[in-house]
């Protein structure tokens, strides 16, 4: 019996900011580098080497591979499950860029997302169910402390991709998403992320950001519903109704503001592959949001 895997990230710090000057790595590079991460991967958690890994030798910003569904590892495990040679022991497979130097749909990022420090080279450990959550619980426990890559394997990445590396270093998709949280919290993004976290690990929940002054967003269905108020409404429903005459026109700045933070907050989610969609709140907002979409 087999499971969809162990989910896990290499993920790359860029030394200065700078871009890497190559999107994915050739057949030839994909299969070396990925043969020293499982090497390393292996000498943390013995039972690493009965599985077989899978890697996207091609590298992502971090919000690409935190989206609902996970579709970077599901497309890991898609291949993985085509792949030939099952039943033929342990296997190492990677996917970059083709002969031809193109890099396939499915692995090419999104340009949109190029220029943060953190790149990131998502893999997979798939095998029996039972040796599966036997690694990933030892892998769970040992990546974030230990799971510095060693030094040929960075730099191995550092050529193939014609990087200035910092540091690489092995996370779980879970070390990953809490790296990201703690991120957002620095960025006063932190009321955002149970939206983000709950279309990740719970996407059949319902949930909500309501706490003035932030947006109002619900989330149902791994989509997202934002409140879109006109000046008077915004005035109303943030300032309570208590509003003074003329007061509303005084805090036209911080409705500016507020928009502003509407747009900001609606980019992360979309970042996350989470769809936006704007509601015209001209009465009861949370109903409106509540309502059914048709």
């Amino acid at each position: 019996m087999t499971e969809p895997g162990f989910r896990g990230v290499f993920a790359l710090e860029l030394a200065g900011g700078a871009a890497p000057g190559r999107p994915a790595l050739s057949p030839e590079e994909a299969g070396e580098l990925a043969a020293r991460i499982g090497r390393d991967l292996a000498a943390l958690v013995e039972g690493v080497a009965g599985l077989d890994l899978v890697l996207a030798a091609a590298h992502f910003d971090p919000a690409e591979a935190l989206r609902p569904g996970w579709p970077l590892h599901r497309r890991l495990a898609e291949l993985h499950a085509r792949a030939p040679g099952r039943d033929q022991g342990a296997r190492v497979l990677a996917f970059g860029a083709d002969a031809q130097g193109e890099v396939p749909l499915p692995f090419q990022a999104e340009a949109a997302l190029a220029g943060g420090g953190l790149r990131i080279l998502p893999f997979l450990l798939a095998g029996p169910a039972e040796a599966v959550a036997s690694v990933a619980e030892a892998l769970e426990d040992k990546l974030l402390q230990f799971g510095m890559a060693r030094p040929d394997t960075a730099l191995a990445a550092q050529d193939g991709f014609d990087a200035r590396i910092e540091h690489a270093r092995y996370l779980s998709a879970h070390d990953l998403a809490a790296m990201m949280a703690m991120q957002y919290e620095n960025q006063g993004l932190a009321p955002l992320w149970s939206l983000v976290e709950a279309a990740l690990l719970a996407p059949r929940d319902v949930e909500w950001l309501d706490a003035g002054p932030e947006p109002l967003l619900r989330l149902e269905n791994g989509e997202v519903r934002m409140a879109l108020f006109d000046p008077p409404g915004w005035c109303a429903h943030y300032q309570g109704g208590q509003a003074a005459e003329g007061e509303c026109e005084r805090l036209q700045r911080v409705y500016e503001h507020f928009l502003a933070r509407q747009r900001q907050l609606a980019a992360v989610l979309e970042a996350h592959g989470i769809p936006v969609l704007y509601v015209h709140a001209d009465g009861d907002p949370r109903a409106l949001l509540s309502q059914p979409t048709l």
